[in-house]
């Protein structure tokens, strides 16, 4: 987000303002300024924390003040940490103005909830269980107003559609918070207490803990990725006729398990998956993947050997989860006639038919050295054809239905591995029904021909074994 869109901009302009609109009460309002002071050294100190690779205990801090302060001064405690603390990515300055008068907004309506709630009396009587309720309800003011803020940033700046950006952030934000909040109603109760504000910070210890231990979990996943990159890498190094291939796959592939209604963790192992198919062909000889022409029945075995390969390599990989199963089986069919086990209907995994669907669609729309790519509509009509036999209707129907809400942007890639010139960026017509080919506005129909017993390696459905569909000779990959 470095170059930020003027009306982005003039969002975190606005969301300035109204911070500061809520301090304006602040020389008139009665206030414990040493509790603001301690409270506010406490946060900043937690950010600091942070950067020595700890998750910082952020948010009990700031709900101790909603729950201890009034609105204004509660709002004053996030400043002095988000302005000083380093931002991270560019531009810095924009991004520490931006979160510091969100967290301003989110802790002023939070306090003012509380307080309308009774919920400051509530807490220094240590009324149980009637504390819980105001609590309860600064907690979800908090998170409503963050995920506002962030989608409506998110919305102008990243130009990511509104109403997705809520949904995707709500439904992540509520559970971490209220920990978070059960966190700061204790740590405001001790401070109250005749024990005091030094045995309310003790409540912060274990989040430190588990904060480190999830800082932890979060670095192992990050080698993992790096790990993946590396793999890819090395994939297009050697078979550079489909360079970028893998990552389409994993997109279409993301893609299709969104339409089905799959959960956000779920689709990201897809993505991983789609992203992986092919890692197997690292233990491919590289003059059978770039061979002209067709193979040979012993050179096609040692071909589809890449699926089982694939999945040894990623054997260890404990948060790929069920990628690794669609590493392992995403050339089955459906009739029993793919390998390498030629698996028939529901014994192939669920995982292994999304990529297998969004494997043939890349290799059908992408133009390589020795053949052009097929229209999308076209190719979208080939799967649909084959749908039942080879390829799992459902995963079809999804990826034309996803490609109707997003489009597609065929890639396209040279012999050597260059970007070529894509043709225009395909966008199904909104609301069709009806043939696919008819309904997208497909007038490049390209023949289709009988599906194989086993699909040609680039994973389209036409052809004879070792040809393209237009019948000239393929280069293995």
């Amino acid at each position: 987000m470095e170059a930020v869109p003027p009306r982005a901009r003039a969002y975190v302009a606005c969301a300035v303002l109204g911070a500061l609109a809520c301090l304006l009460p602040l020389p008139a309002t009665p206030t414990p300024w040493w509790a603001v002071a301690l409270l506010t050294a406490v946060y900043a100190g937690c950010r600091q924390f942070a950067r020595l690779g700890f998750a910082g205990p952020f948010y009990p801090v700031l709900l101790a003040a909603v729950f201890l302060l009034p609105p204004p001064a509660a709002a004053l405690v996030p400043l002095p940490g988000v302005l000083l603390a380093r931002a991270g990515r560019r531009p810095e300055g924009l991004r520490r103005i931006w979160r510091a008068a969100q967290l301003a907004l989110a802790v002023w309506a939070a306090a003012r909830v509380h307080g309308a709630l009774g919920g400051r009396d509530a807490v220094g009587g240590c009324d149980f269980p009637y504390v819980l309720l105001p609590a309860g309800a600064a907690v979800l003011a908090f998170c409503l107003v963050l995920t506002a803020l962030d989608g409506g940033v998110l919305a102008l700046a990243e130009h990511v559609p509104v109403r997705r950006a809520w949904r995707e952030l709500f439904a992540r934000s509520p559970a971490p918070i209220a920990v978070h909040g059960l966190a700061g109603l204790m740590m405001a109760v001790l401070w109250l207490s005749p024990y005091g504000p030094v045995a309310a910070l003790l409540v912060l210890l274990p989040m430190c803990v588990s904060g480190w231990v999830y800082a932890q979990y979060h670095r192992e996943r990050s080698a993992h990725r790096a790990t993946i990159r590396a793999l890819v890498q090395a994939v297009d190094i050697k078979d550079g006729y489909t360079r970028g291939h893998s990552e389409r796959v994993g997109q279409a592939s993301m893609l299709i398990a969104r339409e089905l209604g799959m959960d956000d963790e779920r689709v990201e192992v897809l993505r991983f998956a789609g992203i992986l198919h092919d890692v197997g062909k690292l233990g491919v000889p590289t003059r059978l993947l770039r061979k002209d022409g067709p193979l040979t029945p012993e050179e096609r075995r040692v071909i589809e050997l890449h699926p089982e390969y694939g999945h040894e390599m990623v054997r260890g990989i404990s948060f790929l989860g069920e990628a690794r199963s669609a590493i392992l089986h995403h050339h089955e069919r459906l009739d029993g006639g793919g390998y390498p086990y030629g698996l028939t209907g529901g014994q192939i995994p669920e995982s292994a038919r999304v990529v297998a669907v969004a494997d043939a669609f890349d290799a059908m729309t992408s133009t390589r050295s020795y053949r052009r790519a097929r229209p999308v509509p076209a190719a979208l009509a080939e799967l649909e054809r084959c749908a039942g036999s080879q390829f799992d209707p459902r995963m079809v129907t999804a990826l034309v239905r996803a490609l109707g809400r997003y489009g597609w942007h065929p890639a396209v890639t040279a012999q050597d591995g260059t970007p070529v010139a894509p043709p225009a960026p395909f966008r199904a017509v909104p609301g069709a029904t009806g043939p696919t080919a008819a309904a997208l506005g497909g007038a490049e129909d390209a023949p289709v021909v009988p599906a194989p017993r086993y699909a040609p390696e680039d994973g389209s459905p036409g052809g004879a074994p070792g040809r393209s569909a237009g019948g000239r000779p393929e280069t293995r990959r």
